[in-house]
């Protein structure tokens, strides 16, 4: 009979794959579930497991067990879903880059419009630290197994390249254009990353650069979307992501927007507190 973890797995791309259980017990530990947790789990999923299950169905089953024991251990393991969730539009995700660059000491806009030497361009995020001005790019996926490809970098880099171009024209610009950012919730493809290092972009993605990619960075901060949330509804984080309610932390400053939504107070109750163990990274 086959190992159990010799058995291949399907993607959310539709490759196959041979299932780690060193990845399944890395991503529990990430939640902060203690050892006794994460083998209890990693033993449950281990012999539910059969040849072609999906990625999807692993998660799911984790999930379950973890939610089981307590909801900010779930909260935590979805953050890779919860940021698909952040969509349609790729705005939500520019407000949670902006975040992470503010607590790591940066001043950032969004939406900025800067003017290149051929044509203007809007910019997702502009940070600036050390007297140096970052334009950063960023580069939304709603559907999970789509990888960013060459062409994004390729196509921030020319736009880059016209805004430094205007920039190297201003004669008493004290401030240093340092190089740009792309930045992806999903994967970069090889040609990708070969490219943009190539060119001296920096790249930002779910896992790259290693231990500091966008999932490290989130762990960190205590930075966490509401979209963990595993107690707000789908309806409740829409009214709250369009009222600019983008972090947990948002929502604890501004925890009066929850009577909006009618919500209970036991509920609110286990809401807040669900958020507070989130903040606190």
């Amino acid at each position: 009979m086959k190992n159990k973890t010799e058995f291949d797995i399907i993607k959310s791309s539709g490759a196959k794959a041979k299932f780690s259980i060193d990845k399944l017990r890395n991503s529990l530990k990430h939640t902060g579930a203690n050892h006794e947790l994460v083998e209890k789990i990693v033993d449950q999923v281990r012999d539910e497991l059969y040849e072609g299950i999906s990625t999807n169905e692993i998660y799911n089953r984790a999930f379950a067990l973890l939610k089981k024991r307590k909801s900010v251990f779930a909260s935590k393991y979805k953050l890779k879903k919860a940021i698909y969730e952040l969509g349609p539009t790729g705005f939500p995700f520019e407000r949670l880059i902006s975040a992470l660059l503010t607590y790591s000491g940066y001043r950032t806009k969004v939406g900025i419009v800067m003017d290149g030497l051929c044509v203007t361009h809007e910019i997702d995020v502009v940070a600036e630290k050390n007297n140096t001005v970052t334009v950063i790019e960023c580069k939304f996926h709603g559907e999970e197994g789509r990888n960013c490809n060459v062409k994004i970098p390729l196509y921030i880099h020319s736009r880059y390249n016209d805004v430094k171009a205007h920039w190297n024209t201003k004669t008493n610009e004290t401030k240093t254009l340092g190089p740009g950012w792309v930045v992806t919730n999903t994967r970069f493809t090889l040609d990708a990353v070969k490219y943009g290092t190539c060119a001296d972009l920096y790249l930002l993605s779910w896992d790259y650069p290693f231990n500091n990619g966008l999932k490290d960075r989130i762990d960190r901060l205590g930075l966490y979307p509401i979209t963990v949330s595993t107690i707000l509804s789908s309806s409740e984080k829409q009214f709250l992501l369009s009222r600019d309610v983008v972090l947990c932390r948002e929502l604890w400053k501004n925890k009066f927007l929850l009577d909006h939504l009618g919500i209970s107070i036991t509920r609110k109750s286990k809401i807040l507190n669900e958020i507070e163990q989130l903040c606190n990274p």
